[in-house]
């Protein structure tokens, strides 16, 4: 298939978190055109686990949705920062829990038809409370639900997350549901 032949490229937006980049590229089939690319720096996302049978989601408000959602603990890197070691901080600044074994169990690009961001998904186990520290712009509720309660949200639409979802059931459904 091949690749697409960058003719231009510009940032046409830079914020705090994120840039907006414009490219006029060739496409692999030859065709002419503009792609708007969010560029956005890495996350991790957490499942973790203070029982084989328990997982800590997070409830918090999401502008982009205008509602709260129920999540996986997760992340954006800092620059140049350790996918594990992220994940291990954002944990403990969320849920108040820091783990003894953190397994990385995949990798993936978020949104691929329109941003750079790519996620690194971790498990996290022997679990240990210690204090929440959240974000100064971040309100967020722990909760520490039953694995079959979980796999019920998704099933039935409490969780719509897909960080959460795909973390969810890589987890708990690598033998099949």
């Amino acid at each position: 298939m091949g690749e697409a032949k960058i003719l231009s490229s510009r940032i046409a937006y830079k914020g705090r978190h994120i840039q907006v980049r414009e490219d006029r590229v060739i496409e692999p089939a030859g065709y002419e055109c503009s792609r708007e690319i969010v560029v956005h720096p890495g996350a991790v996302c957490i499942v973790a686990r203070p029982t084989p049978e328990e997982v800590i989601l997070i409830r918090q408000y999401r502008h982009a949705t205008g509602r709260e959602l129920l999540e996986l603990p997760a992340g954006t890197l800092h620059d140049g920062e350790d996918p594990r070691e992220c994940a291990i901080r954002e944990l403990e600044e969320e849920t108040g829990y820091r783990a003894a074994t953190v397994i990385e169990r995949a990798r993936f690009w978020t949104t691929p038809g329109f941003t750079t961001e790519f996620m690194h998904l971790y498990e996290a186990t022997g679990l240990t409370k210690t204090e929440v520290h959240p974000d100064d712009d971040e309100v967020i509720a722990v909760e520490i639900v039953r694995r079959t309660e979980a796999l019920q949200m998704i099933e039935d639409g409490r969780i719509q997350d897909a960080k959460s979802m795909l973390g969810l059931l890589r987890i708990y459904c690598r033998g099949g549901l």
